[in-house]
């Protein structure tokens, strides 16, 4: 696995093991190219974080922070791999914004309780890659449709997995990504409680 694109273009990422399923690199590459004008200075949420592919792409394609939730061990550890080979450290809320370099915060968390905590548009844009049949993902879109906490949400979940409407798809054979709120412009961002 690498970063497809971006200012880490071709950067390998340390992989969680065959028990993860990462986001495959042509879906992250089409996905990140489909909001990419979006990620211009974004904040980012990577939900289901696994090895962080997704946000890490972000990152390197024009993002400015990127905070991901993952509860697995094994992932965890592959995450704080690719997070530190990056340089990357918190956000400095105290520096003057053109200062600021990309940043990142990883959160050993559910995923779910994460984003119940979350107030409407705390992040530019949250990428979600929940294990597939779990039941999660229908629990992260119903609770974005409630408080959309992120302007833009985009969901992998398996093909024939129903979603809500109102969503762009995006196919790719049996898997299927999801975005919501392509609509939504930016502005002020709300606070995490």
């Amino acid at each position: 696995m690498r970063i497809v694109s971006g200012i880490w273009a071709g950067k390998d990422l340390v992989s969680p093991g065959r028990r993860v399923r990462a986001t495959a690199e042509d879906v992250r590459d089409r996905w990140c190219s489909f909001v990419e004008e979006h990620l211009q200075d974004a904040s980012v949420l990577d939900l289901f974080a696994g090895c962080g592919g997704l946000g890490l792409e972000a990152l390197s394609r024009g993002a400015a922070t990127a905070d991901f939730v993952e509860a697995g061990a094994v992932a965890l550890h592959a995450l704080k791999a690719n997070v530190a080979a990056r340089r990357l450290r918190p956000p400095d809320p105290d520096s003057p914004p053109t200062a600021r370099r990309k940043a990142a915060r990883i959160f050993k968390r559910d995923a779910i309780p994460f984003v119940r905590g979350l107030e409407k548009y705390a992040y530019d844009v949250a990428f979600a890659d929940p294990p597939y049949g779990s039941g999660k993902l229908d629990l992260v879109v119903s609770r974005w449709r409630e408080i959309p906490f992120a302007r833009i949400l985009g969901v992998e979940h398996a093909a024939e997995h129903p979603v809500p409407p109102g969503g762009k798809r995006l196919d790719f054979g049996d898997t299927r990504v999801t975005i919501y709120g392509l609509g939504a412009r930016r502005g002020r961002r709300g606070r995490r409680m």
